[in-house]
């Protein structure tokens, strides 16, 4: 039984005067392309979670051929499906609405035509041109305020500072951070369990959580630790303010009411 299956995107055009082919498609608009399909393919996955992805490049204009798991081939093709349906990515997870906007935007600027299909029978296929239009709505999005919690894994940055934090619900999140603040941060941050105080954008319809537009507010010390003798501490406390000024028997009978009496 096959295990694997493979997207293809597609791309037709011209290079000036000629044909685009895998010989003149260059290496930093691959880069980009190598990305999207990432994001399209798991959107939802960690980048250490997902599965061995392959490639391969055909002439035919230019055939980009990404080979994984079947599992997440069937998910892609029933997400195509879908935004052929409602000429709309407005229900997408949001790594593939932005990878899909990415080659939206490409296909404007260079006027390609891109098309997505799969290795499925009866594959569905999705086309993006110069002429179409797919974009986010954005009034499905709005400015929030999140709390995360989680362990410092980076933080710095040549250009645009930020901090990834690893979450146990959101997996590793870059956070957006001032470098006035990372420089004026007193002790070692790395491996460290921190909260993450920082604002961002949320679906509405949803409730998910762009991850790509974080911005630090503020770091909250947090240590997650299990304290035996701060809870028994409350144990005794609520057994001398509480239970050692109630008679269990009359309170067991206020419980019960008039129930067996």
């Amino acid at each position: 039984m096959k295990t694997t299956g493979y997207i293809e995107i597609r791309i037709s055009g011209f290079k000036g005067n000629l044909e685009l082919t895998p010989e003149n498609y260059d290496v930093k608009e691959l880069g980009i392309l190598l990305k999207d399909a990432e994001d399209l393919l798991f959107p939802s996955e960690s980048r250490g979670d997902r599965p061995i992805v392959s490639y391969n490049v055909e002439q035919g204009s230019v055939r980009h051929r990404f080979t994984t798991s079947l599992h997440f081939i069937i998910g892609l093709n029933a997400v195509i499906a879908e935004v052929q349906n409602k000429q709309s990515i407005d229900f997408m997870h949001t790594r593939a609405a932005t990878a899909v906007e990415s080659i939206q935007r490409i296909a404007k600027e260079r006027d390609y035509a891109f098309t997505i299909s799969t290795s499925l029978e009866q594959s569905s296929s999705l086309r993006i041109d110069a002429d179409t239009n797919y974009h986010r709505t954005e009034t499905e999005w709005v400015d929030a305020e999140f709390y995360f919690y989680g362990t410092v894994t980076n933080a710095g940055g040549k250009d645009k500072a930020n901090i990834h934090v690893s979450t146990v619900d959101h997996g590793t999140l870059r956070v957006e951070t001032p470098k006035a603040y990372l420089e004026q941060f007193t002790e070692n941050m790395l491996y460290r369990s921190y909260g993450v105080r920082a604002v961002g954008r949320q679906n509405l319809q949803t409730g998910e959580i762009d991850t790509t537009s974080l911005r630090f507010v503020e770091m909250i010390d947090y240590q997650p630790k299990y304290d035996e003798a701060y809870l028994k501490s409350l144990r005794d406390k609520a057994m001398t303010a509480w239970i050692g000024e109630i008679d269990p028997e009359q309170w067991l009978r206020d419980v019960r009411g008039g129930y067996g009496s």
